[in-house]
């Protein structure tokens, strides 16, 4: 691994272990809540960022299948070691960025908490589509780390501080606009109240969307 990839590496898993921590729990339970709710039994999973595996725990009892990955190795430990007991999942390590899956291979496809860390990603956006089935769901959950005025909130300031690389900061009004840009104007949204709030978009995998190339 270049020096890069692998600082970027370490950004990433400062950020989720940070943002995941009991110290966000309000926002995490709820986020869990909701996600649980869009997986179904015959679901084949996609979940990319796994981190320590926040969600992969909620998912594999509601789900056919989960193939959880994550750029680290690390964090692909950790939550193999918490939730390798269940038969339905494959760990795996993947770039978001690049899938080595075929097109149309997942009926749901997540991806929390790792689009605002991400040099590029409407790259990311165009591989979660591609490699969901015609009528499937991309589920993306993000934390709102900027303030309605404009400035990062004050616990995402301490988490930069030591050492996460936020790439974007987002509101609910910017994170619609985020995905509007890549034309998904007709996502849904859930809002997790927290310290660090989550917004959950939604977006459904019924036509070709064309949108920003960063």
């Amino acid at each position: 691994k270049t020096k890069r990839t692998k600082s970027a590496e370490k950004t990433c898993c400062q950020a989720c272990v940070l943002l995941s921590s009991d110290g966000n729990r309000k926002a995490n339970k709820a986020l869990c809540a909701a996600v649980a709710e869009l997986i179904r039994p015959e679901d084949e999973v996609l979940e990319c960022a796994c981190g320590t595996g926040l969600l992969t725990g909620v998912m594999a009892p509601r789900c056919r299948a989960l193939t959880a990955t994550d750029f680290s190795k690390e964090m692909l430990k950790r939550a193999e070691r918490k939730y390798g007991k269940y038969p339905n999942i494959k760990f795996e390590q993947a770039d978001i960025t690049r899938l080595g899956y075929p097109d149309a291979s997942f009926d749901a496809v997540v991806a929390a908490n790792v689009i605002h860390l991400l040099d590029a990603p409407y790259a990311a956006l165009r591989e979660l589509d591609r490699v969901c089935r015609p009528g499937g769901r991309l589920i993306i959950p993000t934390y709102m780390n900027e303030t309605e005025n404009g400035t990062t909130n004050s616990v995402s300031d301490a988490i930069g501080r030591a050492g996460a690389d936020f790439k974007r900061e987002f509101t609910l009004d910017t994170y619609k606009q985020f995905f509007a840009g890549a034309g998904y104007t007709d996502a849904d949204y859930t809002m997790c109240a927290g310290r660090i709030p989550c917004a959950v978009a939604i977006l459904r995998n019924e036509e070709t969307h064309e949108g920003n190339d960063a």
